[in-house]
């Protein structure tokens, strides 16, 4: 009578809604986005994307595909895609991502990680990295010194 189908979540479709006048303490985690538009008190782990409204504050970790700030987070935040804080947006904490754009007005304070993206046929055309060995550098007084005499005034050239 009743299927026990498990319906496949898409991570391009916001499923979690933190409304406006809602207050969320606890960790998070989602295989689709977020939306937050309230408050929340603790990490968000999610597959998906993840918007931080413009009323909304989120005092956690966030670690998500691509992340948008409008609103304001306190603590780290990790994206494995792009990460973007809109003009009202602003974000207190360190941040890693793939690609980042901050818009005229946005506030970021932290320190920033660019995550690079290498795909297997840019590291099979890659160059071989070489070692190079350090030359010791030679002293002044290895180098000539040349003085050249002009009307009682002396100059002293250094040739390297």
């Amino acid at each position: 009578m009743f299927k026990n189908k498990k319906a496949k979540i898409d991570p391009n479709m916001t499923d979690t809604l933190i409304g406006e006048c809602t207050v969320f303490e606890g960790k998070i985690k989602s295989e689709a986005g977020i939306r937050v538009e309230g408050q929340i008190v603790g990490d968000i782990d999610c597959a998906g994307d993840i918007t931080i409204g413009e009323k909304g504050i989120a005092r956690s970790n966030v670690k998500a595909r691509n992340v948008v700030i409008a609103g304001q987070v306190v603590g780290n935040v990790s994206s494995t895609g792009k990460l973007t804080i809109k003009a009202t947006g602003q974000l207190h904490g360190n941040l890693s991502a793939l690609e980042l754009a901050i818009e005229s007005g946005g506030v970021f304070q932290g320190t920033s990680k660019m995550d690079a993206k290498e795909s297997k046929d840019a590291k099979d055309n890659q160059a071989p990295v070489t070692e190079e060995r350090l030359v010791p550098r030679e002293r002044e007084a290895d180098h000539p010194i040349s003085t050249l005499h002009d009307n009682d005034q002396t100059a002293v050239l250094k040739t390297w």
